[in-house]
């Protein structure tokens, strides 16, 4: 029976071994052969499928995508890693793997399993580190230095396969026997997976059940039965025959170059991104290094408050703080503070809120849980007078460090002191034109130049873009009792660093000055004593706001506070050729950016998207088009 949970948790395999082979107990059937399951994989779905003589070939800054039905124990996966590592030595290529779990199996499980297989110990070790926690909805995991990126759903394969974007070199049809879990065999399952293949897919299976043959003939595929693996004397493979193919992706040509604007958070992670992917970038900024604007403060707390319903607003959210948990942990270096966050429920109002959001969810501890003031206190080092939820994987970033620390890359060329005034298409490629400076010429280009972004859109000025001012306070160490974790409910403060705390930050609608405000600062000791009482070394009065340093930034929002991340496009919705917007990510850049950097460089590469296809429309540019009244509208008025 399917356990009655709440989202965004899934549920897990139940797992039970027999012979020393992993079975399911729902499916009454085992994850890999008896005999040897690693010479199985590599029999069926290596061999099958040519993969070393077709890794070996795949040129430098191209991708290779394998997908597969049931992921399992990862076993096949870390096979065709193994495979890809040994075949293709360029650092910028990618083995893309697309792969579904409806029950996924428990980390721990999952480590019991692969600790069988001690010439795959480096690779499964790695797999571990990053495998997601079970919760619903796609998981972009970027391992082995970005050569391999694997895109596990957790769900049906149907949803999977409908939300996914992709198209397949390569398929792995495992999973169950089609006897003991058809779903995974069906008509249905057979006719999505066709419209992700095109000429040249092949395709393996370790069944040879004459009705998935059928099915796979029916939907195009060249079948032929050949010699299965050891007790089981057939299999299948094929093949989709070479010629004209209808609807074929858009960015099947990768650009040679590609001009970003904008050395922020957002900007930097897509270049360090395209770069590693084998694309020639120019990063280009009005300031004298990156990471000078709204992403130059000395702390950033990595947090996004999750809404009560789990809808795609909050799906959103979620997938983009376990990436951006993961990615810092990989990539952050020492930039990053990994120290654990509370969302305080700071008032009534919030721990009312909070009180629903439990009961209508379920999350994974690993995730976050509810904890009360006492609990909260003891993670904190400090007295907290309320609880709240805890975050464990969370923490704080020094984001002006991390900017200059990725545009360091030999495929980056820095441009910054660069003011930009207009952006021009011509012969197919773009021309970024600055004060008296020779333009840039790009084959795309990029817009993620935050609040000024709308004025570098080469359209009218129709976008619902808002800028709103922030202030963050500098706090002496020796001034407040120093949190040990980070603190968030209407503003945030966190640990100190080098003897300065960062608390923070305002929200200005209407004050559009640069400078530092004695009025602000005076707003951000008010938030933290309200928010922690005896957080501070006396009352809030005692500190003068007029000696306190801090830093004034601008962010860019969007009318339903959701981030901008894609091609440009008119009001008509057409997009614009070779030109993509990534802004508005408001508050939570830190949290957004690197998911959405992620997506971004998944489509200017043509490769598969991380983001599923409800989540992709949430950031989409068409939205933020201004509405325009229509002829008969404005005559009826």
């Amino acid at each position: 029976m399917t356990k009655d949970l709440r989202p965004p948790s899934i549920e897990t395999a139940a797992i039970e071994w027999r012979d020393g082979v992993p079975c399911s107990t729902r499916f009454d059937d085992v994850y890999f052969s008896r005999d040897d399951g690693l010479q199985e994989a590599r029999h069926v779905f290596i061999g099958h499928n040519r993969l070393a003589e077709r890794f070996a070939s795949a040129p430098a800054g191209s991708s290779f995508v394998i997908a597969e039905t049931g992921f399992g124990t990862g076993l096949n996966f870390l096979a065709a890693w193994q495979a890809w590592a040994v075949s293709n030595p360029s650092d910028s290529s990618c083995l893309h793997f697309v792969s579904v779990e409806r029950y996924p199996l428990a980390r721990e499980d999952l480590g019991q399993a692969l600790a069988l297989w001690p010439e795959l110990g480096d690779y499964a070790a790695e797999l571990l580190e990053h495998y997601p926690p079970p919760v619903q909805g796609a998981h972009r995991l970027v391992l082995a230095g970005g050569r391999i990126r694997l895109t596990l759903f957790f769900g049906d394969v149907l949803e999977a396969w409908r939300e996914l974007d992709f198209q397949a070199d390569a398929w792995f049809l495992d999973g169950f026997a089609p006897s003991r879990n058809p779903r995974m065999w069906d008509q249905a399952a057979i006719t999505a997976l066709r419209g992700h293949s095109g000429p040249g897919t092949t395709l393996a299976t370790f069944t040879a059940v004459g009705e998935v043959r059928r099915l796979l003939v029916n939907a195009g595929f060249n079948m032929r039965k050949t010699q299965g693996f050891r007790r089981k004397l057939e299999m299948l493979a094929g093949e989709l025959p070479k010629g004209p193919e209808m609807g074929a992706g858009e960015n099947l040509r990768p650009p040679h170059s590609i001009a970003i604007i904008g050395a922020g958070v957002a900007g930097t992670l897509l270049a360090r991104n395209l770069a590693e992917r084998g694309l020639a970038v120019t990063l280009i900024d009005q300031a004298s290094d990156a990471g000078m604007a709204a992403s130059g403060n000395c702390q950033g707390a990595l947090y996004v408050k999750l809404g009560v319903e789990f809808n795609d607003q909050a799906k959103l959210g979620l997938s983009s703080l376990l990436f951006s948990q993961r990615y810092y942990a990989q990539s952050g270096g020492h930039c990053w503070h990994p120290t654990g966050l509370v969302q305080l429920a700071y008032n009534d109002v919030e721990a009312g809120r909070q009180a629903r959001f439990t009961a209508r969810n379920d999350y994974p501890a690993a995730i976050l849980r509810a904890v009360d003031a006492i609990e909260a206190s003891r993670m904190a080092g400090v007295p907290l007078p309320n609880g709240g939820l805890w975050f464990p994987s969370s923490g704080w970033l020094e984001p002006g460090k991390l900017c200059r620390a990725l545009i360091r890359h030999p495929r980056i060329q820095q441009c910054f002191g660069f003011d930009v005034h207009r952006l021009t298409p011509c012969n197919g490629k773009w021309h970024v034109a600055g004060n008296g400076e020779q333009d840039v010429v790009a084959d795309r280009v990029v817009i993620c130049a935050g609040h000024l972004s709308p004025k570098l859109i080469p359209l009218p000025n129709e976008f619902r873009f808002r800028t709103i001012r922030g202030q963050v306070s500098h706090l002496p160490e020796t001034s407040l009792n120093n949190p040990s974790v980070v603190l968030c409910g209407p503003g945030y403060i966190n640990p100190a660093h080098e003897g300065t705390a960062l608390a923070g930050a305002t929200f200005d609608l209407h004050d559009h000055s640069p400078m530092l405000s004695v009025d602000s600062h005076r707003e951000n000791l008010s938030m933290l004593a309200a928010m922690v009482p005896g957080l501070l070394k006396g009352p809030a009065a005692a500190i003068d706001p007029a000696v306190l340093e801090g830093k004034v930034a601008f962010r860019c929002t969007t009318h339903d506070y959701q981030p901008v991340a894609g091609p440009l496009t008119d009001p008509s919705g057409r997009a614009l050729e070779g030109i993509d917007l990534f802004t508005g990510l408001g508050s939570k850049g830190l949290t957004y950016a690197p998911l959405l950097a992620e997506y971004l460089a998944d489509r200017i590469t043509g490769q598969p998207r991380c983001l599923p296809a409800s989540l992709a429309r949430r950031v989409a540019t068409q939205r933020c088009h201004k509405r325009i009244a229509t002829a008969s509208e404005t005559i009826g008025a």
